[in-house]
Protein backbone atom coordinates (compact mmCIF):
# COMPACT_ATOMS: atom_id res chain seq x y z
CA UNK A 1 0.00 0.00 0.00
CA UNK A 2 1.50 3.58 -1.11
CA UNK A 3 1.95 5.53 1.84
CA UNK A 4 -0.15 9.17 2.00
CA UNK A 5 1.73 12.08 0.95
CA UNK A 6 -0.51 14.16 2.91
CA UNK A 7 -1.71 13.65 6.78
CA UNK A 8 -4.21 15.55 8.09
CA UNK A 9 -4.93 15.58 11.49
CA UNK A 10 -7.51 17.61 13.66
CA UNK A 11 -7.10 17.70 17.44
CA UNK A 12 -10.04 18.53 19.97
CA UNK A 13 -9.28 22.04 20.13
CA UNK A 14 -9.61 22.48 16.33
CA UNK A 15 -5.99 22.88 15.54
CA UNK A 16 -5.76 20.88 12.53
CA UNK A 17 -1.63 19.74 10.97
CA UNK A 18 -1.14 19.32 7.62
CA UNK A 19 2.25 17.29 6.90
CA UNK A 20 4.02 17.04 3.97
CA UNK A 21 4.70 13.20 3.85
CA UNK A 22 7.65 12.46 1.75
CA UNK A 23 10.80 12.25 4.11
CA UNK A 24 12.54 10.05 1.73
CA UNK A 25 12.08 13.22 -1.13
CA UNK A 26 12.41 15.69 1.24
CA UNK A 27 8.87 16.67 1.19
CA UNK A 28 9.28 17.58 -2.75
CA UNK A 29 5.98 18.22 -4.18
CA UNK A 30 5.05 17.02 -7.17
CA UNK A 31 1.49 17.26 -9.45
CA UNK A 32 -0.41 14.07 -6.37
CA UNK A 33 1.03 16.37 -3.63
CA UNK A 34 -0.15 19.85 -5.63
CA UNK A 35 -3.40 18.03 -5.28
CA UNK A 36 -3.73 17.21 -2.64
CA UNK A 37 -2.60 19.82 -0.08
CA UNK A 38 -4.91 21.95 -2.39
CA UNK A 39 -7.71 19.85 -1.45
CA UNK A 40 -7.20 19.51 2.30
CA UNK A 41 -6.50 23.49 2.32
CA UNK A 42 -10.16 23.58 0.80
CA UNK A 43 -11.62 21.49 2.59
CA UNK A 44 -9.98 22.89 6.11
CA UNK A 45 -11.34 26.56 4.97
CA UNK A 46 -14.71 24.81 4.83
CA UNK A 47 -14.69 23.61 8.29
CA UNK A 48 -16.31 25.61 10.87
CA UNK A 49 -14.99 23.05 13.95
CA UNK A 50 -11.28 24.48 12.35
CA UNK A 51 -9.79 27.16 14.25
CA UNK A 52 -5.76 26.81 13.18
CA UNK A 53 -3.97 25.06 10.44
CA UNK A 54 -0.38 24.11 11.17
CA UNK A 55 1.37 23.18 7.45
CA UNK A 56 4.63 20.80 8.47
CA UNK A 57 6.81 18.27 6.75
CA UNK A 58 7.72 14.98 7.62
CA UNK A 59 11.20 13.95 8.05
CA UNK A 60 14.17 16.14 8.68
CA UNK A 61 13.47 18.66 5.91
CA UNK A 62 10.05 21.10 5.67
CA UNK A 63 10.02 20.89 2.12
CA UNK A 64 12.86 20.82 -0.60
CA UNK A 65 10.32 22.29 -3.30
CA UNK A 66 9.49 21.37 -6.53
CA UNK A 67 10.23 17.22 -7.33
CA UNK A 68 12.99 18.18 -9.55
CA UNK A 69 12.40 14.84 -11.49
CA UNK A 70 8.94 15.85 -11.90
CA UNK A 71 10.19 19.13 -13.20
CA UNK A 72 12.56 17.54 -15.46
CA UNK A 73 9.54 15.44 -17.03
CA UNK A 74 7.53 18.62 -17.66
CA UNK A 75 10.39 20.73 -18.90
CA UNK A 76 9.61 18.01 -22.14
CA UNK A 77 5.40 18.60 -22.18
CA UNK A 78 3.80 21.05 -24.20
CA UNK A 79 3.46 25.02 -23.09
CA UNK A 80 -0.18 23.62 -22.46
CA UNK A 81 0.63 21.07 -20.18
CA UNK A 82 2.94 22.91 -18.64
CA UNK A 83 0.43 26.15 -17.89
CA UNK A 84 -2.13 23.69 -16.47
CA UNK A 85 0.76 22.25 -14.05
CA UNK A 86 1.78 25.50 -12.83
CA UNK A 87 -1.81 26.90 -12.66
CA UNK A 88 -2.79 24.05 -10.19
CA UNK A 89 0.26 25.32 -8.55
CA UNK A 90 -0.33 28.44 -8.23
CA UNK A 91 -4.15 27.51 -7.47
CA UNK A 92 -2.97 25.70 -4.35
CA UNK A 93 -0.84 28.53 -2.97
CA UNK A 94 -3.89 31.18 -3.08
CA UNK A 95 -5.96 28.10 -1.87
CA UNK A 96 -3.55 28.32 1.93
CA UNK A 97 -3.32 32.20 1.55
CA UNK A 98 -6.78 32.62 1.26
CA UNK A 99 -7.86 30.42 4.36
CA UNK A 100 -10.08 32.00 6.67
CA UNK A 101 -8.09 30.43 9.90
CA UNK A 102 -4.88 31.14 10.62
CA UNK A 103 -2.16 29.20 9.25
CA UNK A 104 1.10 28.51 10.53
CA UNK A 105 4.50 27.30 8.75
CA UNK A 106 6.50 24.60 11.19
CA UNK A 107 9.74 24.84 9.21
CA UNK A 108 11.43 22.12 10.97
CA UNK A 109 14.67 21.57 8.43
CA UNK A 110 15.75 22.67 4.91
CA UNK A 111 13.03 24.95 2.70
CA UNK A 112 14.27 25.50 -0.30
CA UNK A 113 11.97 27.10 -3.63
CA UNK A 114 8.56 26.31 -3.80
CA UNK A 115 9.34 25.61 0.04
CA UNK A 116 9.67 29.35 0.52
CA UNK A 117 6.05 30.28 -1.16
CA UNK A 118 4.10 27.64 1.17
CA UNK A 119 6.17 30.35 4.12
CA UNK A 120 5.36 33.40 3.10
CA UNK A 121 1.61 32.09 1.88
CA UNK A 122 0.60 31.61 5.81
CA UNK A 123 0.11 33.99 8.24
CA UNK A 124 2.90 33.33 10.87
CA UNK A 125 6.30 31.04 10.58
CA UNK A 126 8.24 29.29 13.31
CA UNK A 127 11.53 28.12 12.23
CA UNK A 128 13.98 25.72 14.21
CA UNK A 129 17.82 27.47 14.35
CA UNK A 130 19.15 24.96 11.69
CA UNK A 131 16.54 25.41 9.38
CA UNK A 132 18.12 26.21 6.39
CA UNK A 133 16.50 28.77 3.15
CA UNK A 134 16.95 29.31 0.02
CA UNK A 135 15.04 30.81 -3.49
CA UNK A 136 17.68 28.09 -5.52
CA UNK A 137 15.43 28.34 -9.22
CA UNK A 138 18.17 30.28 -11.13
CA UNK A 139 20.73 27.83 -10.39
CA UNK A 140 18.52 25.92 -12.50
CA UNK A 141 18.09 27.81 -15.09
CA UNK A 142 14.23 28.54 -13.66
CA UNK A 143 12.51 31.50 -11.84
CA UNK A 144 10.44 31.34 -8.95
CA UNK A 145 7.52 32.53 -10.59
CA UNK A 146 4.54 31.78 -9.23
CA UNK A 147 6.01 32.25 -5.10
CA UNK A 148 7.24 35.47 -5.92
CA UNK A 149 3.87 37.13 -5.11
CA UNK A 150 4.26 35.30 -1.37
CA UNK A 151 8.09 36.26 -1.15
CA UNK A 152 7.89 40.01 -1.95
CA UNK A 153 4.52 39.94 0.94
CA UNK A 154 6.50 38.87 3.17
CA UNK A 155 10.31 40.03 2.94
CA UNK A 156 10.06 42.87 0.35
CA UNK A 157 11.55 43.58 -3.01
CA UNK A 158 14.75 44.39 -2.42
CA UNK A 159 15.65 41.30 -0.51
CA UNK A 160 13.74 38.84 -2.71
CA UNK A 161 15.54 40.37 -5.84
CA UNK A 162 19.20 39.67 -3.98
CA UNK A 163 18.14 36.01 -2.43
CA UNK A 164 16.45 35.04 -6.34
CA UNK A 165 19.52 35.98 -8.24
CA UNK A 166 22.02 34.32 -6.20
CA UNK A 167 19.91 31.32 -5.30
CA UNK A 168 22.05 31.38 -1.99
CA UNK A 169 21.15 29.68 1.01
CA UNK A 170 20.48 31.11 4.62
CA UNK A 171 20.14 30.65 7.82
CA UNK A 172 17.48 30.57 9.65
CA UNK A 173 18.87 34.12 11.72
CA UNK A 174 18.72 35.77 8.38
CA UNK A 175 15.33 34.39 7.64
CA UNK A 176 14.07 35.80 10.62
CA UNK A 177 16.24 39.18 10.19
CA UNK A 178 14.41 39.90 6.53
CA UNK A 179 10.86 39.22 7.93
CA UNK A 180 10.25 35.83 6.53
CA UNK A 181 10.01 34.20 9.71
CA UNK A 182 8.89 35.36 12.40
CA UNK A 183 10.24 33.36 15.07
CA UNK A 184 13.55 30.85 15.56
CA UNK A 185 13.82 28.15 18.20
CA UNK A 186 15.63 25.38 19.09
CA UNK A 187 14.80 22.60 17.38
CA UNK A 188 13.88 19.96 20.30
CA UNK A 189 11.56 23.49 21.73
CA UNK A 190 9.88 23.83 17.76
CA UNK A 191 6.57 21.40 18.93
CA UNK A 192 6.17 23.55 21.54
CA UNK A 193 6.82 26.69 20.91
CA UNK A 194 4.16 25.83 17.49
CA UNK A 195 1.83 24.56 20.34
CA UNK A 196 1.59 27.32 22.47
CA UNK A 197 1.24 29.51 19.39
CA UNK A 198 -1.39 28.00 18.72
CA UNK A 199 -3.01 28.60 21.86
CA UNK A 200 -2.73 32.36 21.43
CA UNK A 201 -4.11 31.53 18.36
CA UNK A 202 -7.46 30.21 19.42
CA UNK A 203 -8.12 33.12 22.24
CA UNK A 204 -8.79 34.99 18.82
CA UNK A 205 -12.64 35.22 17.58
CA UNK A 206 -12.65 33.38 14.39
CA UNK A 207 -14.59 35.58 12.82
CA UNK A 208 -12.53 38.57 13.24
CA UNK A 209 -9.09 36.88 12.09
CA UNK A 210 -11.08 35.88 9.30
CA UNK A 211 -11.84 39.47 8.55
CA UNK A 212 -8.46 40.57 9.77
CA UNK A 213 -6.89 38.33 7.04
CA UNK A 214 -9.39 39.84 4.12
CA UNK A 215 -8.15 43.08 5.05
CA UNK A 216 -4.41 42.56 5.26
CA UNK A 217 -5.01 40.91 1.31
CA UNK A 218 -8.04 43.87 0.68
CA UNK A 219 -5.31 46.84 1.54
CA UNK A 220 -2.16 45.24 0.06
CA UNK A 221 -4.19 44.88 -2.95
CA UNK A 222 -5.41 41.71 -4.42
CA UNK A 223 -4.37 42.13 -7.79
CA UNK A 224 -0.93 40.84 -6.80
CA UNK A 225 -2.41 37.64 -5.78
CA UNK A 226 -5.32 37.71 -7.48
CA UNK A 227 -6.53 35.73 -11.03
CA UNK A 228 -4.51 37.90 -13.41
CA UNK A 229 -1.19 37.58 -11.48
CA UNK A 230 -1.77 33.73 -10.79
CA UNK A 231 -2.34 33.07 -14.76
CA UNK A 232 0.58 36.00 -14.95
CA UNK A 233 3.02 33.62 -13.18
CA UNK A 234 2.23 30.46 -14.10
CA UNK A 235 2.67 31.10 -17.89
CA UNK A 236 6.24 32.97 -16.95
CA UNK A 237 7.32 29.58 -15.10
CA UNK A 238 5.24 27.29 -18.11
CA UNK A 239 7.72 28.79 -20.82
CA UNK A 240 10.70 29.03 -18.19
CA UNK A 241 10.67 25.14 -17.93
CA UNK A 242 10.83 24.32 -21.45
CA UNK A 243 13.88 26.56 -22.71
CA UNK A 244 16.92 24.95 -23.34
CA UNK A 245 18.42 26.66 -20.18
CA UNK A 246 16.32 24.84 -17.87
CA UNK A 247 16.81 21.82 -19.49
CA UNK A 248 20.46 22.52 -19.07
CA UNK A 249 20.52 23.33 -15.96
CA UNK A 250 18.50 20.44 -14.27
CA UNK A 251 19.77 17.95 -16.83
CA UNK A 252 23.15 19.33 -15.12
CA UNK A 253 21.64 18.94 -11.40
CA UNK A 254 21.38 15.08 -12.12
CA UNK A 255 24.25 14.92 -13.99
CA UNK A 256 25.99 16.54 -10.82
CA UNK A 257 28.11 18.87 -12.73
CA UNK A 258 28.31 22.78 -13.43
CA UNK A 259 25.93 23.93 -15.95
CA UNK A 260 27.21 25.43 -19.24
CA UNK A 261 26.63 29.30 -17.66
CA UNK A 262 28.97 28.60 -14.86
CA UNK A 263 31.77 27.74 -17.03
CA UNK A 264 34.69 30.09 -17.27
Amino acid sequence: MAQDMLIVDTDERGVATVTMNRPDKHNAFNAALVADLAEAFGHLARNPFVRVVVLAGAGQSFSAGADLSWMQEMANYSLEANLGDAGRLADMLHALDTMPQPTVAKVNGAAYGGAVGLIGACDIAVAADDAVFGITEVRLGLIPSVISPYVLRAIGPRQARRLALTGERFAAAEAQRIGLVHEVTKKKALDGTVAKLGEILLAGAPGAQAEIKMLFRDLWDLDRTGDAARADTAGRIARRRTTDEARQGMAAFFEKRKPDWGEG
